[in-house]
């Protein structure tokens, strides 16, 4: 009944916009049904209304919208009305006496708003056009059809926790289909319908914002809210629709850490090494993220020198670990303080501070079973060489740190004494001399301990034993090398011959110098002058030359300062020699007769003792060669050396087997 009763009033309010069209001043041919020239009106014109048509009208029959009518209609019956164009003979169909147009269905203005159409009337004779053809439009009228809806829905937001009332967290937009120039079919007003009293929404923009203050994430992280929007500007019989609103309150910095204990109580054992993990402790933030993380810290001087502690790669924990080596015996137990701070501190929240909290840590240190410890790291023991077999040497002493009563069992790693130079008293430690010993041989003896306790032969360590060998004056100095010279007839007297040096086998401290001492008296062919640092320079005498005899043998007495003093002779072969003037041999006596170079009887001497050696040696000895040491090199001449004595070490004397 409604929908006539619009119906209705829009086909009356058509006809209260009633219109006319000006027509062409020259007239149709046959307009009055004869034919020739045309004649000529004043006006012609169509009449009609402005068309209407209520958009979802579901009548029974078609439903007349309007009336098209010609002043060419003079109600004769002889005008025809024909209507084309969107719509017509489908939509829109026409009475061709009347004019009378009529709507055959339901319309939706949201699918076509308007339709076009051209009305003409012609005659029903003859089908010839009485006027041209002119356009009009019928317009759907809207009515408020469509609720509101959301397009973008539903939505998700997020606004910091404690944030201020009036704070923006989102705006939501509504969509009506319906005509927002027509009416307050379009004109929407949102409220929330679900979500208060923390939220509220503008209900002209859709802009959602905090309603309240200080929303607490950790007392509830998520709302939902729902909005609805409605049409006819929110008055009663407006269509609706609505939407939700998930908002999440995002973490801020708002709460301290905090210890969910006082006291923590952890054990370690006294073998843990540094690094060893003792115990983890985690103050408890209920913020999230960076706003969570934590830096700990030991506050008392004891706890901060044994252990240590460190945040966990997330940033919540603190990892308790040993950073000195533990002693049960020492210290049973430790106490002190740790703090957890915040690393991250927002300014806007420090009134909700301190952002820190302190907790006791007590750790107990457990006993281990642990190895004999000795009272040094390290020994280092002397004894004086040539001592007969049985000289004490020093002691060693090691402790069972659990049971400092138990017994300690000693002895000497076989590989560290592989001559069997020493022994030890199992009980008590005490090192001896088994062998005499020679510093010249070894200085040093380093051996190695092994202390075991006697009810736990696992329980063992070990520390190194440094024995020294200390020296006494018990080698005569001897020369350094043999000595073999030769001095020019031509040479001046007190020239030097030879500078001749001293070895002495012994310690500095026991032979700290060493004298040479040649022939002396008027008959002397040589001297020999002490140069007081272990040499001496051999010269000629300052009287006339020496007659021309060779070799000289020049006797040299060696002795050192000792206590006591040691000495040895010894002798330098010295061969008279003709030289070219450039200061070169030509040749000596009496043995420049065997080869154009001459040989000395020093040098003929070597080669003897050399073969003599070679040929000396049995199948039965292991041997290497041995040969003298060279004379002191000398200009031009050469001293003769057997052909093995190039590839073979020379100066070592065979051992027997």
């Amino acid at each position: 009944m409604w929908g006539l009763v619009r119906l209705l009033l829009a086909w009356l309010g058509g006809w209260g916009c009633m219109g006319r069209l000006a027509a062409p001043a020259r007239a149709w041919a046959g307009s009055r049904g004869g034919p020739g020239p045309a004649l000529l009106r004043t006006r012609r014109s169509w009449v009609w209304n402005q068309f209407f048509v209520i958009e979802e009208y579901a009548g029974p029959e078609p439903v007349l919208i309007g009336k098209l009518h010609s002043d060419v209609d003079r109600g004769e019956g002889r005008t025809k009305y024909l209507l084309t164009g969107e719509g017509a003979g489908t939509v829109f169909v026409i009475d061709e006496a009347t004019g009378n147009i009529h709507v055959t269905k339901s319309l939706d203005r949201e699918e076509k708003a308007q339709y076009v159409l051209l009305a003409q009337a012609v005659d029903r004779a003859s089908n010839r056009p009485l006027e041209p053809p002119s356009e009009f439009i019928i317009k759907v009228q809207d009515i408020n059809d469509n609720p509101p809806i959301f397009p973008l829905g539903p939505y998700h937001a997020t606004v910091p926790e404690m944030s201020n009332v009036g704070t923006s967290v989102i705006q939501v937009t509504a969509h009506d289909a319906d005509d927002p120039s027509y009416g307050n079919s379009a004109k929407l007003v949102y409220t929330v319908l679900d979500g208060l009293p923390f939220f509220s929404v503008d209900p002209q923009t859709g802009v959602v914002r905090t309603a309240i203050p200080n929303m607490d994430r950790e007392t509830q992280e998520e709302f939902l809210v729902v909005i609805q929007a409605k049409d006819m500007g929110g008055h009663m019989g407006g269509l609706s629709g609505s939407t939700t609103v998930t908002v999440t309150l995002s973490d801020v910095n708002d709460n301290p850490p905090k210890f969910p204990q006082s006291l923590y109580q952890f054990s370690v054992v006294e073998t843990a090494g540094p690094g060893t993990l003792v115990g983890r402790l985690r103050a408890q933030d209920p913020d999230l993220g960076d706003n969570a993380l934590m830096a700990y810290s030991i506050l008392d001087g004891e706890g901060a020198e044994v252990f240590s502690i460190s945040t966990d790669t997330q940033g919540r924990d603190g990892l308790l670990t040993v950073r000195k080596p533990l002693d049960f015996e020492t210290c049973r137990s430790y106490s002190f303080r740790v703090e957890a701070t915040n690393t991250l501190i927002d300014p806007a929240y420090l009134r909700r501070g301190p952002f820190k909290d302190v907790a006791s840590v007590r750790v107990a240190v457990q006993d281990a079973p642990e190895p004999p410890a000795f009272t040094q790291a390290a020994y280092h023991l002397v004894v004086p060489e040539n001592k007969s077999p049985g000289t004490l040497v020093g002691q060693v002493s090691a402790t069972d740190l659990d049971s400092p009563a138990s017994p300690i069992r000693y002895s000497i790693l076989p590989h560290s004494d592989l001559e069997r130079c020493f022994s030890i008293e199992p009980e008590d430690g005490t090192i001896r001399t088994a062998v005499s010993l020679d510093r010249e041989a070894h200085v040093w003896h380093n051996l190695t301990v092994l202390a075991t306790e006697l009810d736990s032969s696992a329980q063992a360590s070990r520390v190194q034993v440094a024995i020294q060998t200390l020296d006494e004056n018990d080698n005569a100095p001897q020369l350094a090398e043999p000595y073999d010279t030769f001095v020019c007839d031509s040479a001046a007297p007190g020239q030097l011959i030879q500078v001749i040096r001293a070895l002495d086998r012994d310690e500095a401290g026991n032979s700290s110098r060493v004298s040479l001492q040649g022939p002396v008296g008027p008959d002397a062919n040589f001297t020999v002058r002490d140069n007081r640092d272990g040499s001496a320079s051999l010269l000629l005498p300052s009287r006339p030359a020496l007659p021309r005899q060779a070799p000289y043998m020049v006797p040299i007495e060696l002795w050192d300062w000792g206590q006591p003093a040691l000495s040895s002779t010894a002798t330098v072969t010295v061969s008279m020699c003709r030289c070219r003037p450039d200061g070169s041999v030509a040749s000596c006596w009496p043995e420049a007769q065997l080869s154009p170079t001459g040989l000395s009887t020093g040098a003929l001497l070597a080669i003897i003792t050399c073969v003599g050696t070679l040929l000396g040696h049995t199948a039965s000895s292991v041997t290497q060669p041995f040969c003298p040491a060279p004379p002191a090199q000398r200009p031009v001449w050469p001293l003769l050396q057997p052909w093995w004595c190039s590839s073979w070490p020379c100066g070592v004397r065979s051992k027997k087997r």
